[in-house]
């Protein structure tokens, strides 16, 4: 036959399908971490990165549909042509974010819009040009003669599932945590790359323009990805984006601060265990021991990150500290650049509440939370189940700390927070700075939950510098609680990430 469908063996057109579909659920995964040191991860980043695929995708499939309708090869050589766009794109993603993410979040004040119109701006076009070649490669599986055009359309349909699943599978197992995004991105280009000559091949006589063009397009990937990485990543763990800056003052003491992501997570000097840098550390501090008085005391710490405070309590030998950590490359970092000695204290590297779930023995003086982000929040670390466990795994007099970032002329997480704690715990008081809040300020609160209230209702304390810490009038809390009530955060429902970033 001279037609080019009997010359295209289904095997190589479902290949076709499975690679093009993996590598294009590999950019929808890595989408999230490249954006993460920019906006974070939160339920509003991948909901914008699985919208903007899907929509790049549809226009894809709409557009393929079209140049389907074409003689098959050219339907082929059109097709490769795309390829080498999406390759491209693709292999620019990395600084096309680097040069508009700045940009885009400085002109959008709305950090919610911001996050979708960035993740436009970068993801879209590679997700449209992988959406093309998939009705092109099933209209000639189909027409093709030798072959029940049901078998075929069915078998397409199943590379194209099968590449997704194990496009998503490699991308959150073996590519982000081992390879890191930069080779991530490499390797999917290079597949673009391979299927756009394989293209050409099948719509063959090649021309030498898609030659040249190929190895052109190859060219520029490489440079592209040779002058980009991910927003300077120290290290890239399976959970974050995670960077160690030093900010060591001009006295000289070593000091350094960790960022995950785009937040801030703590800092620390190598001679100074004892001082904290932040207004929510210091508070966990100053509140934590001045509760617990003199007495040796048991602490159980949600989250690591730079270890301040209990690196602090172990330096005053305060008693056993557990810190549940999730991520173990943020211990190792914490080990390597923090000055923390995990000899101090058991790590577990586990999710918090599993952690406590898991030790239903275990009980500790104080439990303290700190998992809190700008807007986003791990939903199930606020509910009225998970503070129920915190209260079960706490001693008769035990108390219980969290951190909030809230706006103040909103206060709609810290109120339903508030809320949820006292449907568990008969006292809940919110501590803060002792300054009045400036315009548009993201406020750090400090949450105490207990039996019985504080015996003090202010502090001062260094954060690096002195400041008073007291808690808010329980006139204003009670406020703040009856209004967030009867709405409590559950397990059902725990909206956190529409509370914590407005509304459209």
């Amino acid at each position: 036959m001279s037609t080019p469908q009997s010359h295209v063996p289904l095997w190589v057109l479902v290949t076709l399908q499975g690679a093009v579909s993996g590598v294009s659920l590999v950019v929808e995964i890595v989408a999230g971490r490249m954006l993460a040191p920019y906006v974070g991860m939160s339920l509003y980043t991948w909901t914008a990165v699985i919208a903007v695929v899907l929509a790049g995708f549809s226009v894809g499939h709409w557009w393929g549909g079209h140049v389907a309708g074409r003689p098959a090869k050219k339907a082929l050589a059109y097709t490769g042509w795309v390829l080498l766009a999406a390759a491209i794109s693709t292999a620019s993603a990395l600084l096309l974010l680097r040069v508009i993410g700045g940009p885009v979040l400085v002109a959008v004040e709305h950090p919610v819009w911001g996050i979708v119109i960035l993740t436009f701006g970068v993801f879209f076009l590679p997700s449209l040009f992988a959406g093309v070649p998939a009705p092109v490669l099933a209209q000639i599986a189909v027409a093709q003669e030798h072959v029940p055009s049901g078998r075929s359309l069915g078998a397409m349909f199943a590379a194209g599932a099968v590449g997704a699943i194990a496009g998503t599978l490699l991308a959150g197992f073996v590519f982000i945590p081992w390879l890191g995004t930069t080779l991530t991105l490499a390797i999917v280009t290079a597949i673009y790359l391979v299927a756009a000559a394989l293209l050409f091949w099948l719509a063959r006589p090649f021309r030498q323009v898609a030659v040249a063009s190929t190895v052109s397009v190859l060219a520029i990937a490489l440079a592209a990805l040779s002058v980009t990485r991910p927003a300077g990543c120290t290290t890239e763990s399976q959970y974050f984006c995670i960077r160690v800056l030093d900010v060591t003052a001009e006295y000289g003491v070593p000091v350094k601060r960790l960022v995950l992501d785009h937040l801030s997570h703590g800092t620390s000097a190598r001679d100074l265990p004892r001082t904290m840098f932040s207004e929510f550390t210091a508070m966990f501090d100053a509140i934590g021991r001045g509760r617990l008085g003199a007495e040796p005391f048991s602490a159980f710490f949600i989250g690591g990150g730079t270890f301040s405070v209990p690196r602090a309590w172990a330096d005053r030998d305060t008693g056993p500290i557990t810190v549940a950590e999730i991520d173990p490359r943020v211990t190792e970092t914490a080990v390597r650049d923090f000055w923390l000695d995990r000899e101090r204290m058991k790590i577990l590297d586990e999710d918090a509440r599993v952690a406590l779930r898991r030790r239903p023995d275990q009980r500790y003086d104080v439990i303290v939370g700190d998992a809190f982000g700008d807007i986003a929040a791990p939903p199930h670390l606020v509910t009225q189940e998970f503070f129920q466990l915190v209260r079960s795994r706490l001693t008769e007099e035990g108390v219980f700390l969290m951190n909030v970032v809230d706006f103040p002329e909103r206060l709609a997480a810290l109120g339903a927070i508030a809320a949820t704690l006292q449907s568990v715990f008969a006292s809940v008081e919110i501590w803060t700075e002792e300054r009045l809040p400036t315009p548009g300020e993201q406020r750090v609160f400090v949450l105490v939950a207990a039996d019985k209230p504080t015996a003090f209702s202010a502090v001062t304390a260094a954060a690096p510098d002195p400041a008073r810490f007291a808690a808010m009038a329980e006139s204003f809390t009670d406020r703040l609680i009856a209004k967030a009530a009867p709405a409590l955060l559950t397990d059902d429902y725990a909206p956190i990430d529409r509370l914590l970033g407005g509304h459209f």
